[in-house]
């Protein structure tokens, strides 16, 4: 297996060493996919016959010390009552926080250089994730300086306390996201990536844009730090998003405020109706883009 190509608009594939999350967000994408394809109440993880291989026989185990997380050591292969074969799944535990220690070497078996979302389907850096779990994973980026890496988390209070530690790399191509679609989470992502030195890669995601963020201190906080050196903006999809889109005066406010600060700005496509042709795609001066080098020839 490989990385896998994603139609997210910011990056061009995705790896999820990592899957699950416990914010419980309404209009969290990632558990709407899961769902779909985790085991129904007729099926299991099928057994291989023996206990001595990692996970024992269904190579899932729970993890220690982290209520509610597992580890998965292979591929899970999906069985009915009876042992019969059904399908596989990469979701064996649903949207419970799972390491899937499996995927670890996927960035090496990707030749060409690519911009990496990391654990699309899930929170990386959530409380409940264990260090040594985020910890391997910076590892295998270590490993494959050709990629660039960019994480992105609800709770970026995580980056912080890594930081602190000493364990979180400061390497040119990783990229430190914070989710901020309201006040309150901007407020939570200002004070967290102002907390981390000016070396390291941070940027910021206002999907799903859901109220006019230029009004609260935390973007006033900041955008006069000049904390994000990237920011991406999008509208919420799905069945209940009519109700929810952005006003064109919020994403207004947002680009010029960063243009003035010289932040570059990347428009999801779901801000095509809002903000009209073309969509700005901006990219950090430095962050590899391996499509339009391609298309420059």
């Amino acid at each position: 297996m490989n990385l896998h190509k994603t139609k997210i608009d910011w990056a061009t594939h995705s790896w999820n060493p990592v899957t699950g999350c416990l914010h419980g967000c309404d209009y969290c994408y990632a558990r709407r996919l899961v769902t779909r394809f985790q085991p129904h109440t007729c099926e299991r993880p099928m057994e291989t016959g023996t206990q001595s291989s990692e996970g024992g026989a269904t190579g899932i185990t729970a993890e220690a010390g982290a209520p509610g997380c597992y580890t998965v050591s292979r591929p899970t292969k999906l069985a009915d009552e009876t042992g019969e074969y059904i399908r596989s799944t990469p979701y064996p535990k649903g949207f419970a926080p799972t390491l899937h220690a499996y995927t670890m070497d996927f960035p090496k078996k990707r030749i060409i250089p690519s911009r990496v979302f990391v654990s699309s389907m899930g929170d990386l850096f959530g409380e409940w994730v264990p260090d040594r779990w985020i910890e391997n994973i910076f590892r295998a980026c270590a490993e494959t300086p050709r990629h660039d890496y960019l994480f992105l988390t609800k709770n970026p209070q995580r980056y912080a306390a890594l930081e602190k530690a000493g364990k979180l790399p400061d390497a040119r191509n990783l990229w430190y996201g914070a989710t901020a679609a309201n006040a309150a989470q901007m407020e939570k992502a200002a004070d967290a990536i102002g907390e981390l030195p000016w070396k390291y890669n941070t940027f910021l995601s206002l999907e799903p844009l859901t109220e006019d963020i230029t009004a609260s201190a935390g973007w006033t906080y900041a955008n006069e730090g000049a904390y994000a050196k990237w920011i991406i903006v999008g509208a919420m999809t799905g069945g209940s998003s009519r109700s929810q889109q952005p006003q064109r005066e919020w994403i207004d406010k947002i680009v010029n405020a960063a243009h003035a600060k010289g932040v570059p700005v990347f428009m999801k496509s779901s801000l095509a109706t809002i903000w009209g042709e073309p969509l700005l795609h901006e990219h950090p001066k430095g962050m590899l883009w391996p499509e339009e080098e391609k298309s420059n020839g």
